[in-house]
């Protein structure tokens, strides 16, 4: 499955116009087109926070939270808060030969209604996602819902999950942020095999090895989200 509308173009670096070239070294240059990017299409990962599988552009403001699975203690999503909307975001491995958005797409809106919910399918900037109401209760005890945002990007052996919810479901300008957040992300799989849906490794922000032990058992996966214990960092 190709990846959302990417164009897959080398970084070119433009001439100087310097007399001493050597001293004045060209600027790092970002692909063209619109992420989220693998490791190997971008040539320089500063402004971007070291997460293990993700590398998240860093924004002003803004909050980050490290989800931990509430059994293991393992880092299980990255969530990014900014001005009354969130992004949560997880990576996972894919097949070679095919992504798995298309069927994930089906599995996820099954779930919502499951819940009770509703979802409808469109097409966003990023390719097909789902728009969905999912249950809540709400303050005065009563049965709602709220709405969320499931985006999904299949990249080169690897899938990333998106999931916005707060102001930027129903907010253009807020919607808009969260979007430039996501087309600037890295995802960093890794050479290692693993099967089709497998959690790729995340950490606490710049700390590798502070995730928690690899474990066999209760392994994340790509249901519905669901709020955990949290770590969070303010940027």
């Amino acid at each position: 499955m190709a990846l959302f509308g990417r164009k897959k173009k080398a970084a070119q670096i433009e001439p100087t116009d310097s007399v001493d070239s050597a001293a004045s070294a060209p600027s790092p240059v970002e692909p063209e087109g619109r992420g989220p990017w693998d490791v190997d299409e971008v040539p320089e990962l500063g402004g971007r926070i070291d997460l293990g599988a993700i590398r998240l552009p860093k924004r002003a403001g803004s909050q980050v939270k490290m989800e931990l699975d509430s059994k293991t203690r393992r880092v299980v999503a990255v969530r990014l808060l900014m001005d009354s909307s969130s992004l949560q975001l997880q990576a996972f491995a894919a097949p070679r030969s095919e992504g798995l958005w298309e069927e994930l797409r089906e599995e996820i809106a099954q779930q919502v209604v499951k819940q009770g919910g509703s979802s409808d399918e469109r097409t966003g900037p990023f390719g097909r996602e789902l728009l969905a109401r999912l249950p809540a209760r709400l303050p005065d005890g009563r049965t709602g819902s709220r709405p969320a945002r499931f985006i999904g990007v299949d990249g080169p052996r690897w899938f990333l999950r998106a999931v916005m919810s707060g102001k930027a479901t129903v907010d253009t300008e807020a919607a808009a942020a969260l979007e430039d957040v996501l087309a600037d992300v890295v995802v960093v799989r890794g050479s290692e095999a693993r099967p089709p849906r497998d959690l790729l490794t995340l950490h606490l922000p710049g700390r590798p090895g502070e995730s928690t032990p690899d474990l066999a058992e209760g392994r994340p996966t790509l249901d519905l989200p669901k709020r955990g214990p949290e770590i969070t960092e303010t940027r």
